[in-house]
């Protein structure tokens, strides 16, 4: 049958209800709208959580860890005899928990193809020193210019420079929490003492807050002379490297790689933050539930009304059929009718959800914990669109053809006969 009259006959179906049309319409949009809005805001709050945490994240870390030997001089000695060993009380190896050749280490490293950039770090295990209290703290000597490139340390600056490390000596940018507990501002100075005794006076040239209150509590930042002056180490005294790749997904193999060259510890960002990617599938997951839901939902209110439209159009039908409309020609009718609704509806869903998106992303979001947060987390991905329409068409287009078979199905005769 000729296309163009069954799209006429459809638009007429369509315009001879069209309060039922439009209800069906606004259920569609609603639907896309709230889809698109859901994950738009859940995918920038999972970015923004992951942020907190993985943006300060090396995604392979080198660092020097204090263990037991792996064999044992008894086991050696013992090897080629029956005998079994039962050794208690193991104390670990008395080394440092300096890298050794750290130079040369970061010189391969930046050689690497793989890699992005290398940030070393000296750590050191501190206390606050507030008149006769000590606080429990770390201090992490870094390059500030290094940590800014990689893991974007000024944005977590609340107050000051973080370039003041490098450029005014024997400086110190305090995590917010411990600068609370300590009373302490801007310029002012605060003694310093380390795991082994050593004193030193250190000027605040900031604060430092990253969002979690237990690191706001007791981390801080100086350079890494100051920290190994502190520690009355060398400069050549470095405790860990943080090595940033071009693609995160190789940090599992290059981790392991690095482990077997250098002989250090190594671990990736997967495997160190593992709860977090966890929290974020989780988030994402019940996200798309939600939305699909609302999608099924409206898919049904397409399919009562088309099979209310059918019920009452059972004169019209049986007439289509008597003058040479076939089944198919009836199906195509009625499915025509659904994806009209869903197009349309699912076109204004769009809209609806860009805007809604935008709205919600001009909203001053305020909070101490978050200084740095100006506006709720909205992810413009257009995928979520990509996969709103689909869905909706889907949706729409199923939701019409269960009915369209029926009204298919129908008899002329039996029809025309009871009236």
């Amino acid at each position: 049958m000729n296309f163009k009259l069954i799209q006429n006959i459809a638009v007429s179906l369509l315009l001879a209800r069209w309060r039922q049309t439009l209800v069906a319409a606004i259920g569609v949009t609603f639907s896309i709208t709230m889809f698109i809005t859901l994950l738009s805001f859940m995918s920038g709050l999972n970015d923004l959580l992951d942020g907190l945490i993985l943006n300060r994240t090396p995604h392979v870390r080198l660092y020097k860890e204090i263990k037991s030997s792996d064999f044992q001089p008894v086991d050696i000695h013992s090897k080629k005899t029956k005998q079994y060993n039962f050794i208690r009380s193991i104390k670990p190896k008395s080394e440092r928990l300096e890298i050794q050749n750290s130079a040369a280490i970061i010189k391969n490293l930046k050689t690497d193809p793989r890699v992005l950039g290398v940030a070393p770090k000296v750590t050191a295990q501190v206390f606050y020193n507030v008149g006769v209290i000590e606080i429990t703290g770390v201090i992490n000597g870094i390059d500030p210019e290094a940590e800014n490139k990689l893991f974007f340390f000024n944005d977590y600056v609340t107050e000051g420079n973080f370039m003041d490390l490098k450029n005014i000596p024997n400086s110190i940018i305090l995590g917010k929490g411990a600068a609370e507990k300590m009373l302490a501002q801007i310029g002012d100075v605060v003694q310093i003492t380390s795991s082994k005794g050593e004193r030193l006076s250190l000027k605040v040239v900031g604060f430092f807050q990253s969002g979690l209150q237990d690191i706001d509590n007791v981390q801080s930042y100086a350079s890494i002379s100051t920290t190994q002056k502190l520690l009355g180490e060398s400069n050549n005294y470095i405790t860990d490297l943080q090595v940033k790749l071009n693609d995160i997904l190789l940090a599992p193999d290059v981790a392991k790689e690095y482990q077997r060259i250098y002989e250090i510890e190594a671990i990736d960002i997967q495997t160190a933050n593992s709860q977090f990617e966890t929290g974020s599938s989780v988030r994402s997951l019940i996200s798309y539930a939600v939305g699909i839901t609302l999608l099924i939902v409206a898919g049904f209110g397409i399919y009562n009304i088309l099979n209310m439209m059918i019920y009452e159009k059972m004169d019209s039908i049986a007439i289509l059929k008597a003058i040479g409309f076939s089944g198919k020609d009836v199906n195509r009718i009625f499915i025509l009718i659904a994806l009209s609704i869903g197009v349309f509806g699912g076109f204004l869903g769009l809209l609806g959800g860009f805007g809604l998106s935008a709205i919600i992303d001009q909203i001053p979001f305020n909070t101490n914990s978050l200084p740095t947060v100006k506006t709720y987390p909205i992810n413009y991905n257009p995928r979520y669109y990509l996969i709103g329409t689909i869905f909706a068409i889907i949706t729409t287009y199923l939701a019409g053809y269960f009915p369209s078979r029926k009204a298919s199905k129908i008899d002329p005769v039996i029809i025309i006969r009871g009236k």
